[in-house]
Formats: structure tokens, C-alpha cells, sequence
């Protein structure tokens, strides 16, 4: 099961309307050294709106479902992989989010590894042990091998460079697939941009100074590399009741632009930028898909 991210950056955006544009880039900016307050106030939010995500899923989505003894469940070849992806890509997002808030109160680089890029590992193991205890899924270890793979992609960057130098993204087009089954695939651009694998994109964006230390090239510009699917209707490939799906995997290549990389003073402005990095910049773009086909995108979402 798949889990969207809530950004707590997003909480303090909004709070911080409140106050005035240099108060705002004043409380906006992380603290130099440990500031107990914002520590106390990251630790309860994240916590309050972690148990609150949890209530609601139990509630609304798994309550929908007959409970079972707990089980596991080989899903690894489902969907072209693209649900593994996703667990990636939250693992990932939601781990750099704990680091990022925990940065901002000021406390150490090894508590924000320990305490913070663990936060998308530890509340996707939770849901995962709530999907074995219900009959309509299981608990996956291909699952929580791909959580475990988004964590260590942040904790391993900090270790080797002490930065993120290659930062995983995501990009969605709507598609033809979603029509032909809305109750699985979604209904609607909002159910699809969740539901809809065909659409979805997942890309490590890796930026080119932190590699090459060239004066030539901008600072923020990146090369990308994205892979999706397309032609699914159902998770399986040989699915009766689905007998002339087109599945194929496709892989791009393409260039994005690093929005943290963007020099500016402004505490909101890195905030903002902070946040909407999740999603890949469109760009031209190259596409091979598993039936050799080459095929070049004048901009690609």
C-alpha cells in the first residue's frame, strides 16, 4: 500500500503567514545551535500528525476491509515494480523532511541521521505490519526492502558528501489507462496523481557541479534519469479478467533543475523551494521503452 507524504515544511509555511516577511524569514531560518522550543515543537507535530495519519487510515481505508491473522505476501513482481517505487520515493521524501526539520531547531547532524531520516523507515513500517493484519493485503519484505533502500539513498548521502547530491523526484501525466478501470486506477486528476502507475514517474536527479566542479555549468542545473510503466490495468501480467494489456517499462533521461540550489537570502523563499523540490522540473526529454523504441519528448511531466 502505497502512503502519500504529508510535508510538515508546509505547516510552518502556512503558520508563518501570520507574521511579518522579516519575522517570517526569521523564524524560517534554522537555528545555529540546539533551540529546545523548536526541537519540543517538530517532535509533538510530527508525532500528532503520524498517529493522526494512522487513526485516518485505519478508519477510512482498512476499516473498509475484513482483518486477518497476520500474514506476509510476495508482491514483488506486481505493477512493473512502479508500487516499489513509490515506497522509495516516500522513504526517501519523508526521511529528508525529518533531517530538514530537525536542522531547523538546530540539533546535531548525527540526531538528524538518527532521528529524523528514519521518520519515513519507521511510520511505512507501521502501516506495513497494519496491511499484514488485514485480508485484503500483507506484509511485504519487498516492501520494506524498498523503504529501507529510499532511507539509506538520504542517510548514505549525508555519510559520503554531507549533502544530497542526488535527490529523488517524481512527475505524473494523466493517461488512458485510468478511464478504463477509475475504481483501481483512480477518478478524477487527484485519485490518478495517487493511484495511476502508468502516469507516474520516479527520477534520481543528480546534480552535475557536485560531481564535475565545473565553472560552466549552473550551479542547479541537473541530469536526470526517470523510470515508469505503462499498459497496466491490473497488478498482475497475466490476469484473466485483463488478457491484452501492453505492458512496458520505459526509462528516460532528462535535465531538472535543483530549486535548493538557487542562491537567495530569503528563509521563505529556500522553504518553498525546499518543498516543491519533490516534484521533477519538465524538460526535453529521451524515452527507451522495453520494446527498443526511442522516442524524444519536447517536455515530458
Amino acid at each position: 500500500m502505497k502512503v502519500s507524504i504529508s510535508c510538515f515544511a508546509i505547516l510552518l509555511l502556512s503558520n508563518g503567514l501570520l507574521f511579518s516577511q522579516s519575522k517570517l524569514n526569521t523564524f524560517l531560518k534554522p537555528s545555529d545551535s540546539l533551540d529546545t522550543k523548536r526541537r519540543n515543537t517538530v517532535a509533538i507535530t510530527e508525532a500528532a500528525m503520524a498517529s493522526a495519519t494512522l487513526i485516518a487510515l485505519n478508519q477510512l481505508w482498512y476499516a473498509d476491509y475484513p482483518r486477518s491473522s497476520f500474514k506476509t505476501l510476495n508482491d514483488s513482481g506486481e505493477w512493473l515494480q512502479m508500487d516499489k517505487m513509490g515506497h522509495v520515493f516516500s522513504s526517501y521524501q519523508l526521511g529528508r523532511l525529518g533531517a530538514n526539520t530537525l536542522n531547523w531547531a538546530g540539533v546535531s547532524k548525527k540526531d538528524q541521521l538518527l532521528y529524523g531520516s528514519t521518520l519515513g523507515f519507521g511510520f511505512l513500517t507501521v502501516v506495513e505490519v497494519m496491511d499484514g493484519f488485514s485480508e485484503e493485503w500483507g506484509f511485504s519484505w519487498t516492501d520494506m526492502a524498498a523503504n529501507a533502500t529510499g532511507t539509506g539513498l538520504h542517510i548514505g548521502q549525508e555519510l559520503l558528501w554531507n549533502e544530497q547530491r542526488i535527490v529523488l523526484k517524481y512527475s505524473f501525466h494523466t493517461t488512458k489507462f485510468a478511464k478504463k478501470r477509475p475504481n483501481k486506477l483512480g477518478d478524477g486528476f487527484s485519485e490518478e496523481f495517487l493511484k495511476d502507475y502508468n502516469g507516474q514517474t520516479y527520477w534520481l536527479s543528480a546534480n552535475i557541479n557536485s560531481f564535475l566542479k565545473t565553472e560552466f555549468v549552473p550551479n542547479w542545473l541537473n541530469v536526470a534519469f526517470g523510470y515508469g510503466a505503462e499498459g497496466m490495468l491490473t497488478g498482475e501480467a497475466y490476469d484473466p479478467l485483463f488478457l491484452n494489456q501492453n505492458r512496458k517499462r520505459q526509462y528516460y533521461l532528462s535535465l531538472d533543475i535543483d530549486l535548493t540550489r538557487i542562491k537567495t537570502n530569503s528563509s521563505v523563499l529556500k522553504s518553498i523551494f525546499d518543498v516543491i523540490n519533490v516534484i521533477k522540473v519538465p524538460f526535453p526529454t529521451l524515452e527507451l521503452d522495453s520494446n527498443g523504441r526511442l522516442k524524444g519528448h519536447l517536455v515530458y511531466f
